[in-house]
């Protein structure tokens, strides 16, 4: 019985030792074993590019992948690196700080926030992807937390909302505050998760930056700054998105894409080098 409630009350413990600092006791006692062990992926990074928008994320559709900055997103050619077009604003007139994106049947949907504000403030923004402008935006308010990424899955919309302990959290909330809300088409709210303990440390101060889902409905997620991708699932019951896998990758966090035309090929971006990374993840 002591065991059975130590895993069942993981999450809450976590919060509670993350607030008051005892991190190394949540590790000995709720560690789980396959975030150390090997994968059952394979990662084979293929190509870059460079890209001067390369800052927060990166789409991708047939032709093009689109690097995305804070307020600003370049699209590229996806053969040469070859830039041909691309928007941009004036920081705050009226985008702030841009995230990770989806394409969708010619337009580019962006989370989009007002970091490093409080309180917190999150968006939809939408382009043309064909001439690039700017078309739309479904506004969130103050919601639950700052929009990081959002796809689209089996006719919903997944929103990831973040919570920081850094210079951006509010007040009496950290990462462990982060979750991930399910949308119908019309933006009504359905369902939300948080995230599970072990991916709450690896989050550290940041939060989660993208996350894309395959085709078997498999969540692949990405922190800030770790050089990781990790596997997760929505669970049968409860309200904590299920551990699967960590998956070692060349790409420190940030916004990551599939290639809608090629199977097992993902875009991501390499911040400090403003570079965009073609790789390939497949399952061995």
């Amino acid at each position: 019985m002591i065991k059975f409630n130590l895993i069942m009350n993981k999450h809450i413990r976590y919060i509670f030792l993350l607030r008051t600092g005892i991190i190394g006791v949540l590790l000995t006692l709720v560690s789980l074993p396959s975030l150390q062990g090997e994968s059952s992926y394979e990662y084979e990074e293929l190509r870059r590019f460079p890209a001067k928008e390369a800052k927060q994320a990166v789409a991708v559709d047939k032709k093009f992948f689109y690097a995305i900055s804070n307020h600003a997103i370049g699209k590229y050619d996806k053969a040469t690196g070859e830039r041909v077009a691309g928007w941009e604003c004036p920081e705050g007139e009226p985008l702030i700080h841009l995230n990770s994106g989806v394409v969708l049947k010619g337009k580019l949907y962006c989370a989009h926030s007002n970091y490093s504000g409080v309180p917190m403030t999150g968006s939809i923004e939408i382009w043309d992807t064909r001439t690039m402008k700017h078309i739309g935006s479904h506004s969130f308010g103050i919601y639950s937390g700052s929009t990081t990424w959002v796809d689209f899955y089996e006719g919903h919309w997944y929103v990831a909302f973040a919570h920081y302990g850094n210079r951006a959290a509010e007040p009496n909330r950290d990462s462990s505050w982060t979750n991930l809300v399910k949308f119908d088409k019309d933006w009504n709210r359905k369902e939300g998760w948080v995230f599970p303990a072990a991916i709450l440390e690896k989050f550290g101060v940041y939060s989660s930056s993208g996350g894309i889902f395959d085709k078997e409905g498999l969540l692949y997620v990405t922190g800030h700054d770790p050089k990781e991708i990790w596997v997760l699932k929505i669970p049968q019951a409860g309200s904590i998105l299920e551990f699967i896998d960590t998956i070692p990758v060349n790409n420190p966090g940030q916004g990551i894409a599939w290639d809608p035309s090629e199977q097992d090929i993902f875009y991501a971006i390499y911040k400090s080098n403003r570079e965009i990374i073609v790789s390939r993840l497949e399952k061995k």
